[in-house]
């Protein structure tokens, strides 16, 4: 691959440690890699005022990139890579334009422009913008790239007896909490074994939320979990699992990182997600989609084994291959076919 040697700044939000996972296979590939946070602090308190109105921590910000600059200073890089841009300041990718003229500047977006419309202001930075959403690809002409799974999935020892039939593990916001526990009441009165995990950081952030979010208020106290899931923990109740529930924001399209990692674990899997009929992976035997609005659980679906994946999976949704496409281009021409519904 052709990122042996090459200098490459990646700032990037912390998103479950996939940012390590990241950093630890560009450095296999040969890269240079430094690497900064892109929040100053990931305590509960900064990340909820980064998200709500980082005016208010603006001058930390402002210290704290002005010490990036401080710390590249002199140092050459071929790329800088950015994921998310929550809370990046202007003056900093000015400074990196004037800086390094030649540099090449990526953005990948995970989120989509109606949650975070400064994303649109970013966009006069960067040469190469990508994003997991389809409809924000095709509203302003960025390039599509869907997310990845990373190889513990992958490689996880497949259980011949499941544990669960079907398996639930994300962070309860939204209405996913209201959804996912509405599944759960049907899968058990069919008489199937689950294991359901809603996450949230602290209880403190569950009763602040509490305050003004109408779907938190929904929630159960003692069905909420505090303590974040390891991947290798996750790998590991996947194993257990027939199945797997995925159950989008209601406002994103973009396929979650949880679709990939359970094909790639040869899971089933149960999705609110109706964009997922246009990958060319999608199979019905392997992948029920159900109706927000109408939740209706089909027993048939539970009846025949995953159906080996017909495109090479590994080939277009590994993290190596989402390095080749973010760096490289490798595969630009089959994810504009994607957007353009020719596959």
């Amino acid at each position: 691959m052709k990122l042996k040697n090459k200098k490459i700044l990646f700032i990037s939000a912390s998103f479950f440690n996939y940012e390590k996972q990241i950093i630890q296979e560009l450095q296999s590939l040969g890269a240079d890699v430094d690497f900064y946070d892109e929040r100053p602090s990931n305590s509960l308190w900064s990340k909820g005022i980064i998200r709500v109105s980082p005016y208010f921590l603006q001058r930390k910000i402002k210290r704290y990139y002005h010490r990036i600059l401080k710390n590249i200073q002199g140092k050459s890089y071929d790329y800088f890579l950015l994921i998310k841009g929550e809370s990046i300041p202007f003056f900093f990718l000015k400074a990196l334009q004037n800086q390094y003229p030649h540099l090449k500047k990526i953005l990948y977006l995970y989120d989509t422009v109606e949650e975070y419309p400064k994303f649109k202001k970013l966009f006069p930075y960067f040469d190469n913008i990508y994003s997991f959403e389809i409809n924000d690809a095709r509203q302003y002409q960025l390039n599509f790239r869907p997310l990845f799974y990373i190889a513990s999935y992958a490689t996880a020892t497949q259980q011949q007896k499941f544990k669960y039939t079907v398996a639930s593990i994300s962070s309860a916001h939204t209405d996913r909490y209201t959804i996912s526990e509405k599944l759960n009441t049907q899968l058990e009165k069919l008489g199937f074994n689950t294991f359901f995990y809603h996450y949230i950081p602290s209880k403190s952030i569950y009763y602040f939320k509490r305050l003004f979010d109408k779907n938190c208020k929904k929630f159960d106290l003692e069905k909420l979990n505090f303590q974040k899931l390891s991947h290798t923990e996750i790998s590991e109740i996947y194993s257990q699992s027939f199945a797997v529930l995925d159950i989008n924001k209601p406002f994103q399209l973009g396929l979650s990182l949880r679709v990939f990692e359970a094909l790639a674990s040869q899971k089933k899997l149960i999705t609110t997600n109706h964009q997922i009929a246009l990958y060319p992976f999608y199979h019905p035997q392997n992948i029920l989609i159900v109706n927000r609005n109408n939740l209706q659980i089909t027993p048939d679906f539970f009846q025949s084994n995953f159906e080996p994946l017909s495109i090479d999976f590994e080939k277009y949704y590994s993290l190596s291959s989402w390095l080749e496409d973010v760096f490289l281009e490798t595969h630009r021409d089959y994810w504009q076919d994607i957007l353009k519904n020719k596959l």
